[in-house]
């Protein structure tokens, strides 16, 4: 019976404690696509994302162009030359590689681009959300952009034109 009393009586000031919680919801995809230096940054992004792949895919191109050549003259080559071809595909193969890394690695060339054109972005819509929170008193502020764990809500509670609007003051 002691234990049925604890547990109602953590359930009420728990339940207390969430209804005295002011949150809203903002669409972080929303507010992101609303500003046009976000826009002009990702077509940015995407341009110098597509000329890297060209690249990359010319090197990869040519080493099969490599390859096929080799493949047509293995069997008139002999051992030696055969060993020194398959060592220069291979080389290539690793130098495409690396190349490769160096321009989409997690620290590569096309990524610091991506943190040099979108964080300051990412830092000006996070602050506006906080100070919008701060401003009208809520305390927890949801993303639902892409967030399958929000099931429903009410559109009274999105707030994401709100924030638009201050981003643009």
């Amino acid at each position: 019976m002691k234990r049925i009393i604890l547990t109602l009586m953590f359930a009420m000031a728990t339940l207390g404690f969430a209804s005295a919680q002011k949150y809203c919801v903002i669409d972080s995809e929303k507010l992101f696509k609303s500003l046009d230096e976000y826009n002009k940054a990702m077509t940015t992004l995407d341009e110098l994302g597509k000329a890297y792949q060209t690249e990359v895919d010319n090197k990869y191109k040519s080493i099969e162009s490599l390859y096929n050549n080799y493949m047509a003259q293995k069997s008139s080559l002999p051992a030696s030359t055969q060993a020194s071809i398959e060592q220069q595909i291979l080389q290539k193969e690793q130098e495409a590689q690396k190349f490769q890394q160096e321009l989409f690695g997690e620290n590569g060339t096309f990524m610091k681009k991506r943190v040099e054109l979108i964080k300051p972005i990412q830092t000006k819509v996070f602050d506006a959300i906080e100070a919008y929170a701060k401003a009208n008193g809520y305390d927890l502020v949801l993303d639902k952009a892409s967030n399958a764990s929000i099931l429903y809500f009410n559109n009274a509670i999105d707030h994401t034109a709100q924030v638009i609007e201050q981003l643009k003051k």
